[in-house]
C-alpha cells in the first residue's frame, strides 16, 4: 500500500489528502502539532521517513518551516498534481508543491518548492513562481510574469505580462495588477495599488 503523510489537519489538509489520492496513494496519515487534535505529532514520526510527506498548510511562513524541518530528517517531499490539470511537458516544478483540480499551466514555466496552486489558477507561458508562494483558485497571470518568494496573490485576481510581483507580498482578492509591486507591500484593487508595508 502506497502511503504518505499530510502535514496538517485542516480544510486545506483534506484537499491535499485527495490530491494524494488522485495521484495512487492510499493510505493517508495526517499529522499535526496541534496536540489537541489527537494526532501524531511530526515528533512521533520524524524517524520514519520512508513515507513521503506533504503539507496541509496554507500561510506560506509555516509550510516553509514545516519544509525545513522534513528536509532536515530526509523525507521525501513528493509533487502532487491532481490529474484534471494540465501542465505543459517543459514545466519544472520542484519538490513539496501542490497543484490543484482543473489548473493550467502552460510552456517553460518554472515553479518553486513548497507552492500552492490552487483550484483552477491559468499560469501562461514563461512564468516564473518562487519558493513557498500561494496562488489562490482563479487567478490567472499572463506570460512572463515573476512572483516572489511567500507572496499570496488572492482568489480570482489576475495579472497581465511581464510584470513582476515582489517577495513577501500579499494581494488582495480580484485585483488585477497592471503594474509591478515591489517587495513587502500590500495591495489590492482594480486596477491594483499598493496600500502598505508588510513586516519582514
Amino acid at each position: 500500500m502506497k502511503s504518505i503523510y499530510i502535514y496538517g489537519a485542516s480544510g486545506h489538509g483534506l484537499v491535499v489528502a485527495d490530491i494524494a489520492i488522485s495521484c495512487g496513494y492510499e493510505d493517508i496519515i495526517f499529522i499535526d502539532d496541534d496536540i489537541k487534535k489527537g494526532l501524531k505529532t511530526f515528533y512521533d514520526i520524524k524517524e520514519n521517513n520512508d513515507i513521503p510527506i506533504a503539507f496541509g498548510i496554507g500561510n506560506n511562513k509555516i509550510r516553509a518551516k514545516l519544509y525545513e524541518k522534513a528536509k532536515k530528517y530526509n523525507f521525501t517531499l513528493p509533487v502532487l498534481v491532481h490529474p484534471s490539470s494540465i501542465i505543459s511537458p517543459s514545466v519544472k516544478i520542484d519538490e513539496g508543491t501542490v497543484v490543484m483540480p482543473n489548473v493550467v499551466v502552460n510552456a517553460k514555466v518554472m515553479i518553486g518548492k513548497g507552492v500552492i496552486v490552487n483550484s483552477s489558477c491559468v499560469v501562461e507561458h514563461e512564468c516564473k513562481i518562487g519558493d513557498f508562494v500561494h496562488i489562490s483558485p482563479n487567478v490567472a497571470l499572463a506570460g512572463d510574469v515573476r512572483v516572489g518568494d511567500f507572496t499570496h496573490i488572492g482568489i480570482g485576481s489576475s495579472v497581465i505580462q511581464c510584470l513582476k510581483i515582489g517577495k513577501n507580498c500579499i494581494i488582495g482578492a480580484g485585483s488585477v495588477i497592471v503594474n509591478n509591486i515591489v517587495d513587502f507591500r500590500k495591495a489590492y484593487g482594480n486596477p491594483c495599488k499598493e496600500k502598505g508595508n508588510i513586516n519582514e
